[in-house]
């Protein structure tokens, strides 16, 4: 691959304003904050919402709202999450994809969360799989273990999911895989042949995880639901400048930043 693939996950929903004061919560701070993300070099969006509480839901109007205001500033490609946050059922869950995103989150299996834990059960991944096709939304299979990588290989088997398969592989989740090089590159061989992976390092593990993206031929994610920190002890002042990191390692590395259309037709999504 010649070209870099960048993710933000610009909210997610275990962040906190507490933790991170400059944390984007409403639909348009959000949208905002995209736009930034985009400016600075991402071509695609991992998103959660927030309701007025500021607390994690599914709520499809949310969705809508600010998946509307983030269309209305750029052409981003829009990875909704089907995993969404600790204690909603998987019909909670499922919510976002009747809007028909470019592309959406299908978590392959049950993880620990630090304390608590997300379940996805074969059953639970079909369905999901299935509305997925339905609407013809690209999936972003996220394995927090190895065995979630067997667990995509059997939907696969089934027809469940169509080439070309992208792996989302979530390191350093308390409770589930830590992020090392050697786990990154067992993943990696682990993939059916032809598949693209983007790496996602939580916590103190998001820079290696950067470089480990490089050298395993993947794509990057970065962003405030995976680390709220650019350096040890210092915040990083947005969601954009997590980007443009990535951006100056990526381009150190003589790759070239993907747009969205590029996205678009590596990952064969919907129009393109």
């Amino acid at each position: 691959m010649s070209q870099m693939i960048i993710t933000c996950a610009i909210t997610g929903a275990e962040t906190t304003r507490e933790q991170q004061p400059a944390l984007p919560l409403t639909p348009q701070e959000i949208a905002n904050s995209t736009y930034e993300a985009y400016l600075a070099g991402a071509s695609l969006v991992h998103l959660h919402v927030r309701d007025a509480a500021g607390k994690p839901t599914q709520d499809i109007k949310v969705f809508q709202e600010a998946m509307s205001l983030i269309r209305k500033k750029c052409d981003i490609v829009i990875e909704v999450t089907t995993g969404g946050a600790v204690g909603m059922s998987p019909e909670e869950r499922l919510q976002p994809i009747q809007l028909e995103p470019e592309m959406a989150s299908l978590d392959c299996g049950t993880v620990n969360f630090g304390d608590e834990y997300i379940v996805n059960t074969l059953p639970i991944m079909r369905e999901f799989a299935n509305a997925m096709n339905a609407k013809r939304v690209r999936p972003t299979l996220e394995c927090f273990d190895l065995g979630h990588i067997y667990a995509s290989l059997q939907l696969i088997k089934e027809g469940l999911l169509k080439p070309p398969y992208h792996y989302g592989f979530v390191m350093n989740v308390p409770g589930g895989v830590p992020y090392t090089p050697e786990n990154l590159t067992l993943f990696t061989n682990r993939m059916p042949a032809g598949s693209f992976h983007t790496v996602m390092g939580v916590g103190r593990a998001s820079l290696p995880a950067v470089y480990g993206a490089v050298a395993t031929n993947g794509f990057i994610r970065v962003g405030f639901e995976d680390n709220v920190y650019f350096s040890k002890g210092v915040l990083a002042k947005s969601n954009a400048e997590l980007v443009e990191r990535a951006v100056r390692i990526s381009r150190e590395a003589g790759l070239n930043i993907a747009k969205p259309s590029d996205v678009r037709q590596l990952f064969q999504l919907r129009g393109a």
